[in-house]
């Protein structure tokens, strides 16, 4: 009995540590300044985690961030002027430039610092589809951290 209970214990403290990244990730798509890639480094770094299950926790986390941001551009718009709003007028801007000057495939930037997140809140205030908006980010935030895990790998 004592074996699994501390195998449970085991699981349990795991499954907490997968969920801490999704939601370092998740808030990193966000205009919190938090840097899920120091996380996920250190996690893979320490040989306790499947390289697989990192990928495709902090691929989703960071994803659904980004579709906060789609859905605030898409129905919080009217907001945008205000001194709280969380995306600055400037990088609005810069975002829009992007976006207009290349498209849906901007979005294949989203992984960007600085730069991404405005691009996603964009894409919900010039009504980007949702799926393709998805399709598009999903692949840019798992290809930034598949290229990050692989030189982690590498590197150590």
């Amino acid at each position: 009995m004592g074996v699994q209970y501390a195998d449970s214990v085991i699981m349990d403290t795991i499954f907490y540590e997968y969920a801490g990244l999704f939601g370092s990730a998740f808030l990193a798509a966000t205009v919190i300044p938090i840097y899920s890639e120091v996380v996920i480094s250190a996690m893979a770094v320490s040989d306790r985690y499947d390289t697989l299950a990192l990928l495709i926790w902090a691929s989703t986390g960071n994803t659904l961030g980004s579709v906060v941001n789609w859905l605030i551009g898409r129905y919080c718009r009217h907001w945008r002027d205000r001194k709280w709003f969380p995306i600055k007028p400037h990088q609005l801007d810069r975002a829009t430039e992007w976006f207009n000057k290349w498209g849906l495939w901007s979005l294949l930037l989203a992984w960007t610092p600085v730069l991404g997140d405005p691009l996603t809140f964009v894409a919900g205030i010039l009504r980007v589809p949702f799926w393709t908006f998805l399709i598009l980010v999903a692949i840019s935030k798992t290809g930034r951290y598949a290229v990050l895990l692989g030189l982690v790998g590498w590197l150590f």
